[in-house]
């Protein structure tokens, strides 16, 4: 075959893999970004979180899941376009053209690394980063919480639930709650209190990032309770003060967050997980891609449904070892070598049992 079919052929069926693909990711972004914004939207609803905050962790969280979508996109693309040209009888061309199996293995190959490379800047490099802008984001959030974008008629927590909120009612030109309820922890063992406040209305001034602020109740109740139930007390009033302390910028150590080099210097197993992870999931998109070949075999007359039956099997088994291999390494019940990397080892071996063992692929009686 001249090199300039050989050419024609491959532009064709990267073509023809590539169209799917988008339109794959397209529909795959559509709805993992339709699943975060129905979690999401509570918190916007409650005022927790305003909208333009919402959509941004939507779009953080989005680019974190392309390096599983961009993999998952491909492969069902290969799948899909293959079987065609199977049943269409345009695979049988091509070989009689002298463009066989091989050829097109090539050629998916020069593909999938193509996107490989995407995905490992995407994993090493924007997972890290979009997990930092995330977490920095929604501790804004709350530490600039404002009562007047809270709904009334719901519970809220506030951080991490050490403070809960309920209000009727809702001034938000004034910026006052009405029938305010407030629940609120302090100590801890045979000192832990819970304090329960009830008033006629609320006011709290929106605040920053690491200042102090204060909920000023008026006209109400203050229930002090010991766990004991020995020293409860109560309290009537007309005007109360409840200092809310600042929350400080979070410094706490997060995997998902820190940069892939602190990691290949770390010891800790979940860390060293943490980071097969990441190198990995080209290793990953590369595996399916290959495998994705001898699986869309077919005959013109196999409909499309065993290649696709066959194809999720092997795509759900890979993810799944690779998942629990991830955890394994990170409870120290695997070392580091060999660590996740076995689990790719059996698609390589399956696509080369397909491939150069004819017999071992599965045919219709």
């Amino acid at each position: 075959m001249d090199s300039l079919k050989a050419v024609i052929l491959s532009r064709h069926i990267t073509a023809e893999i590539v169209k799917p693909m988008l339109l794959g990711i397209a529909l795959l972004v559509v709805v993992f970004t339709g699943y975060s914004f129905a979690v999401k939207l509570s918190q916007a609803a409650n005022g927790v979180l305003p909208l333009p905050v919402v959509v941004r962790l939507i779009g953080l969280n989005s680019l974190i899941a392309m390096e599983i979508l961009l993999p998952t996109a491909l492969y069902l693309s290969i799948i899909s376009t293959l079987s065609r040209f199977y049943r269409d009888s345009e695979m049988t061309a091509m070989n009689a053209a002298g463009y066989n199996e091989t050829r097109v293995i090539r050629t998916v190959a020069l593909l999938s690394l193509l996107v490989a490379a995407l995905v490992g800047v995407i994993s090493l490099y924007g997972r890290p980063w979009a997990y930092r802008q995330s977490y920095q984001i929604e501790a804004d959030a709350q530490a600039e919480f404002d009562i007047r974008k809270i709904e009334p008629g719901h519970f809220i927590e506030l951080q991490d639930a050490k403070y809960v909120l309920f209000a009727r009612g809702v001034d938000r030109k004034k910026g006052k709650l009405s029938e305010v309820f407030l629940q609120t922890e302090s100590g801890s063992g045979a000192r832990a209190r819970v304090q329960v406040i009830y008033a006629r209305e609320a006011y709290m001034p929106p605040v920053q990032l690491g200042k102090a602020r204060s909920f000023e109740f008026r006209d109400g109740y203050s229930y002090s309770l010991d766990p004991s139930g020995s020293q409860d007390t109560t309290v009537k009033f007309r005007q109360l003060s409840i200092p809310i302390p600042g929350i400080e910028k979070d410094t706490s150590y997060r995997r998902k967050a820190e940069a892939t080099m602190v990691l290949a210097r770390s010891d800790a197993t979940k860390d060293i997980a943490e980071y097969q992870w990441r190198l990995s999931t080209p290793l990953a998109t590369l595996a399916l891609a290959l495998l994705a070949v001898p699986l869309s075999h077919s005959t013109p007359r196999q409909g499309r449904h065993m290649s696709f039956i066959l194809a999720i099997a092997a795509y759900t088994g890979l993810f799944v070892l690779t998942s629990a291999a991830r955890n394994w390494v990170g409870d120290g019940k695997i070392p580091a070598i060999p660590g996740i990397w076995w689990v790719y080892g059996l698609p390589l071996l399956l696509f080369a049992g397909l491939t150069w063992a004819p017999r071992l692929r599965w045919r219709p009686r």
